[in-house]
């Protein structure tokens, strides 16, 4: 019979326990609380990169939250943050977790901002003494803290103190790292996780590419190099990555840094280490495994390698302007052949994915067999199945010369004008050279020596051929009407 009461008492005294116990935790739970969440919290990033010095951040980060009405502090953002466009959200019960007011504590902890802080208070200055080898201890105040401090100790004033200062504490406003900040309002006693989006300036990437031609300059091996360039204030670790390519409208707000020039690498044969695909109005590439993109740091990754890639390498001559109005005989005079790659971004070709705009940069061996520079251009997005031209430079021994030999005036609004080109081969190869002529109004080509193409209403096309070691003339003759 005692048995049976001493278990009885027992079991009532668990069950006291366990109703103090929830008690305490409900008078807990109505208590004002402060979180501090770290990046050791984070259970996953992603970092989509824009091609316009923008980032989007989505970072989860899993917390014990008390229920009811509390502060969080969430830090190890980056330090670009563009606060109006954070948002938080529960992961795991969206209508658990309630965000009543958020603010965005940059205010960073500094030497100048503590001296700024402690104007008016007292700090201690320790002083080594030269002949004690020992330190003194002396109580100021600090009266001022422009361009240097000034301290009053005891009745006397003072400034270019040698000795240390020494602050009591740190100020509450005073933080080490950017930190967002809310109050909210948690209704899940289990372990909260939440994902926190934001967009980050001071982030950008871009495209390089090295191009490599064959001897003959009708094929090339290409590369492909995404340039990530973080100064955004933070790092992202083991980040799902991603690059958006296109022009997406942003309203600028400042300017920042250029991005990092590539070098020439070899290529090797590598697997595709992006994933491309269409998104929206533009194409998204994503890293197909995790990455680490430090703050402060340029990253580059293999993007693209094609090998055997055909290029056409083209001669062109073009009028810088047009002279058709007015006699002028020594209008045009001698000017350089320009050099021209094209290819085609086709399947075909051992190419056809969108090409994200960047800098291409070409070399060629010498008859050494080493790789020499020899010229660069920007490419704008290519899509597949178009062209891409790339500027390599102007030609040596190639030179090109226009001239106005008779002009008529017809009327009041006809003219009537001829003109000679001349080209100078000095190579020792054949070539092609295209000559682009810009010609105004209503025209026609009454007279020419070669034939032309008409690609727009104010373009004359003609494909000259140029022997080795010898010159080749255009002659023409146009009636212009305005």
């Amino acid at each position: 019979m005692k048995k049976g009461k001493y278990l009885y008492f027992a079991l009532f005294m668990i069950f006291l326990f366990q109703l103090s116990s929830i008690a305490a935790a409900e008078k807990e739970d109505g208590k004002n609380w402060l979180i501090t969440c770290e990046d050791e919290t984070q259970t996953g990033i992603a970092l989509t990169v824009y091609n316009n010095n923008l980032g989007l951040v989505k970072d989860q980060r899993s917390m014990s939250i008390p229920k009811g009405i509390g502060e969080i502090r969430f830090m190890d953002v980056a330090a670009d943050i563009i606060p109006a466009s954070v948002s938080i959200k529960s992961i795991v019960k969206p209508d658990s977790l309630n965000i009543l007011e958020q603010n965005y504590e940059y205010d960073l902890l500094s030497p100048g901002k503590l001296l700024d802080k402690f104007v008016g208070k007292e700090i201690k200055l320790y002083q080594k003494n030269p002949y004690t080898e020992r330190e003194e201890v002396v109580t100021a105040t600090l009266l001022a803290n422009n361009e240097k401090p000034v301290f009053q100790i005891g009745n006397e004033i003072t400034f270019n103190h040698p000795g240390r200062i020494i602050f009591p504490s740190v100020p509450e406003n005073l933080i080490s790292k950017p930190t967002l900040v809310w109050l909210a309002e948690n209704n899940l006693r289990d372990e909260q996780k939440v994902e926190v989006s934001y967009l980050t300036e001071g982030i950008n990437w871009q495209s390089d590419y090295v191009l490599i031609l064959n001897e003959k300059d009708d094929a090339a091996d290409l590369s492909g190099w995404v340039t990530i360039d973080n100064k955004s204030g933070t790092t992202y670790k083991n980040a799902k990555l991603k690059l958006v390519a296109g022009d997406v409208n942003k309203v600028e707000r400042k300017v920042r840094r250029k991005g990092a020039v590539f070098m020439a690498a070899d290529i090797a044969e590598a697997a595709p280490q992006f994933k491309e695909e269409g998104f929206f109005e533009y194409h998204i590439y994503t890293l197909q495994r995790p990455a680490t993109v430090k703050d402060n740091q340029t990253k580059q990754i293999n993007l693209i390698t094609a090998e055997g890639i055909k290029v056409k390498k083209e001669f062109r001559f073009s009028s810088n302007n047009y002279n058709y109005f007015d006699s002028d005989p020594g209008f045009g005079g001698e000017q350089k052949v320009k050099v021209f790659i094209e290819i085609a971004n086709r399947k075909e070709n051992n190419l056809g994915i969108p090409l994200p705009k960047g800098i291409i940069r070409t070399y060629k061996g010498d008859t050494e067999g080493s790789l020499q520079f020899i010229g660069e251009d920007s490419i704008n997005h290519t899509p597949e199945n178009e062209k891409i031209t790339i500027k390599i430079g102007e030609a040596f021994d190639v030179v090109g010369e226009r001239k106005q030999t008779d002009w008529r005036k017809l009327a009041n609004d006809t003219y009537e004008s001829a003109y000679e080109i001349t080209l100078r081969n000095h190579k020792k190869e054949d070539i092609t050279v295209k000559v682009t002529e810009p010609i105004p109004g209503d025209w026609t080509i009454i007279l020419s020596s070669h034939e032309y193409k008409k690609p727009d209403a104010s373009t004359a096309e003609f494909n000259i051929n140029v022997p080795n070691d010898g010159e080749a003339k255009l002659i023409y003759r146009v009636r212009v009407r305005q």
